[in-house]
């Protein structure tokens, strides 16, 4: 049992001391096993839900919990971190959130100081454990263009979080997508820098401000990889890695305050990221100015021996991954156990790289409260006599509902066939529009671990796509039709085509579910093709994980609707955007391709990368990025600079007057983007630089202003060398990145400038009413919105 003193004895255990300072003065009293105890996991129960098909993805799982020690046995040395006790199967939250105290108390009584471990969870798509709130995914998020409502988001999914004693979410992604056959693609956030820096920072600032620690992944490169599969290498030269990778990093690390850096699997041109100092140690720490806990991603420090063969043992792997700047190995300690006590002993490292991490790894404990006298497991949401956890409250609920709803993109009504007449005869078609998984992404509770428990209820109300059609439109003849022949006597078919997610080839989409074309899955093309050879007007869902190509169809369809994954609340948001109770103000995160094939393209390619006669393939999207229709209309008028000339540390402020010229409310989303016509290096021919999301009743008109600064033109020309270059600019007003309404021309003057990490990083926008005498709930509030 740990001894009980006063703090003049035991000052780690004082709050009113600096945490590094009660950090360092626990390190100089542990021995070398108690050190090494703080930078390993124990993952409680994990056998249970790792099946062997896993084994290529999880080395020696079974060998690494059979070395470790149970939590709840007395782990005398003491421990890090208490891997997924909510995630790892369908536990009662209640029981677990009882079972963790009682964990943690056991932790704290075997080693001499009373430290308890961190325990972490997923939570990209909420808090991953069973019956907790379902989200939207990441690519949810970004097609919102809402960072307020994602930082909303993931307040209360971190509320929910400690309230049962978790302490480190891992979440966000922040890896910009390259290549959407990438299976992660529905993990992230879309694939412009600007915006997933904004989202993720959102994001970051939400899970921050409840207390839980943010891990920022995966570092770097990860979404890059050659072919979009999984673990694969990444060759992106300096330049895409500083301008397009690190932004959404930086902003996370500087705006968000994230606490956490998990180092990614890939290696980044032969270099694991594992095992990389240059990476984890100068370019995040020293440059970026990061303080916090690097972990691994699962088994990534067995990876450098198993995977990569740079390591010839598992010592030698977490020698390497120590040195390069990995504070913990998760999920447990195969390499930073036994293996790194025998390297140390026999001088193959410095005891000091140790000394570093666990500084680190007990200074967070002491910012968590973990080191403090009068510590205690017992969960908050079990206080005040409380008797059960509930980690789906209706607050959570209208959330999900409100980010799902802004998410839903429509991307094309040329047959006027949205919203959908409330009298309608509507036939429904598709395997999946009546099943809860054409909302849920791979990090869901229901399809990342209750797919292994079949039977298992879903654990949450989840109306499908279905359902909430029959909610929305309840004078509607509504028939679920098998085959497109039954539909010929409908006035309307709505054909839904959706991803099933899953892991490691288990799914259409998501964590080692790539896809080598971007055809839609599992033959669903054939279900589109059949519908449109009825005659019968037909309304496109796509309840998908990724983009997929639409060119094959979208001339011939009345009308099309993206949507990614949007959790719980999905089916009646999308409904809501059919039946027309909803407006739809999503846009597209990534853009949607002409052709399944000519991966990969990004709407930030340079000129070479446009369309041109050199080469007979068009990259061309059908839709692009920041795309999106409404089912209202907007004016945009009175587009200004207020200056000619600015010099290259200085701004300027654009502005623009929006007017809603339709007959129903509802939101137009302003993007500002960035043209730079001769550069030292090859640029973008356009790049997003801001947004706004202006919300207007009918007849009402706001002015939106962009604080521009010179810092936004910044671009590496040399590694480690990022410039402002006086010149020629343009800045762009768009509806989307291929709609560009307004060409505002501004100049950069004085000299070249090199920019450090303090540059600017986000063009602040402001929103403010126009009419006077406007009722205040029909105009958007005087309230900054990036």
């Amino acid at each position: 049992m740990p001894e009980h003193s006063h703090h003049s004895e035991r000052p780690w255990q004082d709050p009113s001391l600096p945490p590094e300072a009660r950090a360092a003065e626990l390190l100089s009293r542990m021995t070398l096993e108690e050190k090494l105890a703080q930078l390993v996991g124990i993952w409680p129960d994990s056998e249970e839900t790792t099946g062997e098909d896993d084994a290529d993805v999880a080395p020696r799982q079974h060998e690494i919990n059979s070395s470790t020690p149970d939590p709840r046995s007395v782990v005398v040395h003491g421990l890090g971190h208490l891997t997924r006790p909510f995630g790892t199967g369908p536990v009662d939250p209640t029981e677990r959130a009882r079972t963790l105290a009682e964990d943690q108390r056991r932790i704290a009584a075997g080693n001499r100081f009373g430290v308890p471990a961190i325990a972490h969870e997923e939570c990209l798509t909420g808090f991953n454990a069973w019956q907790a709130a379902i989200f939207p995914t990441p690519l949810a998020w970004g097609a919102s263009f809402d960072p307020e409502l994602v930082e909303e988001a993931a307040r209360l999914i971190g509320i929910s979080m400690r309230s049962v004693g978790v302490h480190q979410g891992l979440s966000p992604v922040l890896d910009v997508v390259r290549d959407p056959r990438w299976g992660r693609t529905e993990e992230s956030i879309g694939e412009d820098p600007y915006l997933v820096a904004t989202i993720g920072a959102g994001y970051v600032r939400g899970l921050e401000s409840s207390g839980i620690v943010a891990t920022l992944k995966h570092f770097a490169g990860y979404s890059a990889s050659r072919g979009a599969r999984n673990h694969a290498p990444v060759s992106i030269g300096p330049r895409e890695l500083a301008d397009v990778i690190l932004p959404p990093f930086e902003m996370a690390l500087r705006e968000g305050g994230a606490r956490s850096v998990m180092a990614a699997y890939n290696d980044l041109d032969g270099v694991p990221a594992t095992a990389d100092p240059e990476l984890l140690t100068r370019l995040l720490r020293e440059e970026l100015g990061f303080d916090g806990v690097v972990v691994s991603d699962y088994f990534g420090v067995s990876f450098l021996e198993l995977s990569h063969g740079v390591a010839g043992s598992s010592a030698e792997a977490a020698v390497l991954a120590l040195a390069a700047g990995v504070d913990v190995e998760l999920p447990a300690g195969r390499c930073y156990g036994e293996p790194l006590l025998k390297a140390i002993r026999s001088g193959e490292v410095a005891e000091e790289l140790v000394d570093r991490s666990v500084l680190r790894v007990l200074t967070q404990k002491a910012q968590l409260g973990l080191l403090d006298h009068d510590w205690s497991g017992e969960p908050s949401a079990l206080a005040d006599g409380a008797d059960r956890v509930d980690l789906d409250p209706p607050a959570m609920r209208a959330v999900a509902r409100r980010l799902a709803e802004e998410s839903v993109v429509l991307l094309a009504n040329e047959g006027g066939a949205l919203p959908l007449p409330p009298r309608a005869r509507i036939a429904v078609l598709g395997p999946l529009a009546d099943d809860p998984a054409a909302m849920l992404g791979c990090y869901t509770f229901p399809r990342h671990a209750g797919a292994q428990h079949p039977g298992l209820p879903l654990g949450v109300e989840l109306p499908t796509l279905l359902d909430g059609l029959r909610a929305e439109l309840p004078e509607a003849e509504i028939s679920r039709v098998d085959t497109p022949e039954e539909a010929a006597g409908a006035e309307v078919c709505v054909v839904v085509v959706a991803d099933r997610s899953g892991l490691f080839g288990r799914g259409t989409s998501g964590e080692g579910c790539d896809a080598a074309d971007l055809e839609l899955p599992d033959g669903q093309g054939a279900v589109v093709d059949a519908a449109l050879a009825t005659g019968v007007p037909v309304v496109l869902v796509l309840l998908t994980g990724r983009p997929y190509a639409l060119g094959r169809w979208a001339d011939r369809l009345a009308a099309c609707v993206q949507a990614f994954f949007p959790g719980e609340e999905g089916g009646g948001a999308v409904a809501g955007v059919l039946s027309g109770r909803v407006d739809p103000s999503g846009r597209l995160p990534v853009g949607v391709p002409e052709h399944p094939g000519g991966q990969p393209w990004s709407y930030l390619a340079p000129p070479l990368g446009q369309p041109g006669e050199a080469s007979s393939v068009d990259p061309t999207p059908r839709y692009p990025f920041g795309h999106g229709l409404s089912y209202t209309e907007f004016a945009w008028a009175d587009a200004t600079v207020d200056a000619e000339a600015v010099a290259t540390d200085a701004g300027a402020e654009v502005r623009l007057t929006v007017t809603n010229t339709g007959e129903r409310a509802g939101t137009e989303v302003v993007q500002l983007y960035l043209h730079d016509p001769v550069a030292r290096t090859a640029r973008p021919v356009n790049r997003l630089i801001g947004y706004a999301r202006v919300d207007l009743a009918p007849g009402r008109t706001a002015e939106v202003r962009f604080g521009f600064h010179a810092d936004l033109a910044a671009y590496t020309v040399a590694p480690g060398r990022r410039v402002v270059d006086p010149g020629a600019l343009e800045l762009r007003l768009a509806a989307s990145s291929a709609d560009i309404r307004h060409r505002l021309p501004l100049t950069l003057t004085g000299p070249e400038r090199v920019v450090g990490r303090d540059r600017r990083l986000r063009c602040p926008v402001t929103v403010t009413p126009v009419d006077t005498g406007a009722d205040p709930a029909d105009s958007p509030a005087d309230n900054p919105r990036t």
